[in-house]
């Protein structure tokens, strides 16, 4: 995924969009960048590689050389971020969280009207560029972020700093969350609300689907009211969002409770503990483990210091190496026990597999896994989840592979957990884990757990139900 972080108010905001901005760490593992504006020296800028280091440490030393009364930071999973441009509008700064599925076709339409890419991302066009210049077809900054609403296939929420404002944008289905927030110096706006409480902001506004706001330390005034549809994705409470967080009113521990809740009233499996996959599992261990009254323990224990999140190597072979040396079983809580974990999902199994091998060389009796979403069956084509580039990768397709020999199937069948297809796959993903049972949460369930209605959510990636739309 990514995030991002902006702040304007009446004394300098370099501090709070350092912190603010590194509360945002846990959605993107690959760039960063802060920009910032000031009368006298104008827009300046830095951005550092996150795949060797950590946000803090790879911009202390940038913080002596910056200032001013607004600023914009943004953790990237994907492009070298806040660009710095200019263009009749005038120059700004603009920090993206976005997917463009389409983005070959709009760079073709750019170069075939004699217009030229300055940065580059993966061996592509950098999609913060590409956002910027479809930005500067209009003939203000409304118009042209309507122009991106209007071209782009997949999410964009948009976060624009100019030498007087902070202009912010959702992306026009909703998909990924923005959030103001306020307090008596000035304002903030960020794509986690959890970076307000220590900066002493509020949360003030929930900026709805498609709409568009202008920010100045004096307040916040609507340029775009919001679209009536929305598609927020569901996975955010299940995974992406740090617990503390809300969207939509709705706070992220909170959800991930009822889920487990929800999983254990459904189960009726015997076992000495339940236990989350940190860090995300926690939450839904916390709920299955209070609904069934089943102790909660620590059977892993996550060693943070050195070793960041497991899918931030490029290379599918350093991700499983991070994903082992992260987690350390306990054999003091596992040996001749049956436990119940609690994780959010299963994408291709590769670490839960190995965490299972793990569990069974310490003498664990049982390993029954419950996932607190359905499962994976459609690749997301919105958010920048899972590194997966084709199907066949995903757990549940390398399973229908094996049953049928082929991935020319009815995938409905696979989404329905009334099905026999369904049943047949989800066993032989149990099979091939190595797990003594498994189960997943029903598509209703969760929906009940976020409280949204289902057509407000995107739940593309379990039931295919959501799609481009202009």
């Amino acid at each position: 995924m990514s995030g991002f972080f902006g702040n304007i108010a009446k004394t300098d905001v370099v501090f709070p969009v350092f912190y603010g901005t590194d509360y945002h760490s846990h959605l993107g593992t690959k760039r960063a960048g802060m920009a910032f504006y000031n009368k006298k020296t104008g827009f300046q800028r830095a951005i550092h590689s996150l795949e060797d280091g950590y946000f803090r440490t790879k911009f202390e030393d940038d913080l002596k050389h910056f200032e001013g009364n607004s600023g914009v930071g943004v953790i990237s999973d994907t492009e070298a971020q806040p660009l710095v441009t200019n263009s009749h509008l005038g120059k700004f700064a603009i920090a993206t969280v976005s997917k463009i599925v389409n983005a070959e076709e709009l760079e073709k339409e750019f170069l075939d009207g004699h217009r030229t890419f300055s940065e580059t991302s993966q061996g592509s066009v950098n999609p913060t560029e590409l956002i910027a210049m479809l930005i500067a077809e209009g003939h203000d900054f409304v118009s042209g972020i309507e122009n991106v609403f209007s071209k782009i296939k997949g999410s964009c929420s948009i976060l624009i700093l100019t030498e007087n404002e902070i202009i912010a944008a959702r992306d026009k289905l909703g998909r990924t969350p923005v959030v103001i927030g306020k307090n008596g110096n000035g304002i903030a706006v960020a794509s986690e609300s959890c970076s307000f409480a220590n900066l002493d902001y509020e949360i003030d506004k929930y900026i709805g689907p498609g709409e568009i706001v202008r920010i100045t330390a004096d307040g916040v005034v609507q340029l775009r009211a919001p679209e009536k549809e929305m598609q927020v994705c569901a996975f955010l409470w299940v995974y992406y969002g740090y617990p503390p967080s809300y969207y939509e009113g709705i706070n992220v521990d909170e959800v991930r409770y009822r889920c487990g809740a929800a999983l254990a009233n459904n189960d009726d499996v015997e076992a000495d503990f339940v236990a989350g996959i940190p860090d995300s599992g926690v939450g839904h261990a916390m709920g299955y483990s209070n609904e069934r009254q089943i102790p909660l323990t620590r059977p892993y224990a996550k060693y943070t210091p050195t070793w960041p999140r497991s899918f931030m190597p490029q290379t599918q072979d350093k991700r499983d190496l991070v994903a082992k040396m992260k987690l350390i079983p306990n054999p003091a809580l596992i040996k001749n026990k049956s436990g119940v974990f609690l994780d959010d999902s299963i994408v291709r199994g590769t670490q839960l597999k190995d965490n299972t091998r793990d569990l069974h060389a310490e003498g664990i009796k049982e390993v029954h896994m419950r996932i607190a979403c359905p499962p994976l069956t459609y690749p997301c084509e919105f958010l920048n989840f899972s590194r997966s580039r084709k199907s066949i990768e995903l757990a549940t397709h390398t399973a229908i592979n094996q049953l049928k020999g082929t991935e020319e199937v009815d995938l409905k069948k696979y989404s329905d957990p009334e099905s026999e297809e369904y049943k047949e796959m989800v066993e032989r993903i149990r099979k091939n884990l190595g797990l003594t049972s498994l189960k997943f949460q029903k598509l209703n369930d969760l929906v009940n757990a976020i409280g949204l209605p289902k057509e407000k959510l995107c739940t593309h990636c379990w039931d295919k139900s959501s799609h481009f739309k202009k």
